[in-house]
């Protein structure tokens, strides 16, 4: 067993697609002619968007969509960066919503927290030193 994605339902892939290549630089690995699922280059694990018609047709529509407005699902993306505080500010030029700005935990690490466009909650944070 490994963990091979993290698939988040939304609106418009392509839009989605657009923003985190804009706020965190991930290029789109993979977009389905349908524009209905898509993926970024993250890495060994894929970070991928399904439309929510895909949602309804896999779930059955049972999931609770993640909505902007409302209080962020108890799940969230980390994002690792060597400048938290460069990455946060074009993550919220690029539309993220700022939820908490860079500072600086008790371990020495620097966490940042953002929403993206479509809810997702997103840490930006450094490497954590060992």
């Amino acid at each position: 067993m490994k963990f091979g994605y993290t698939i988040v339902y939304v609106s418009s892939v392509t839009e989605t697609l657009t923003f985190y290549k804009e706020a965190f630089g991930f290029e789109t690995r993979f977009l389905h002619d349908s524009n209905q699922y898509g993926e970024l280059e993250t890495g060994t694990t894929v970070l991928a968007f399904a439309s929510h018609a895909m949602g309804e047709m896999n779930l059955g529509g049972q999931y609770q969509k993640a909505n902007p407005n409302a209080a962020p699902l108890g799940i969230e993306l980390a994002f690792v960066t060597d400048d938290v505080a460069s990455a946060y500010a074009k993550a919220i030029a690029a539309g993220a919503i700022p939820i908490k700005a860079p500072i600086e935990k008790p371990w020495g690490q620097v966490v940042a927290y953002v929403r993206a466009k479509e809810g997702s909650l997103i840490e930006l944070c450094s490497p954590i030193s060992g």
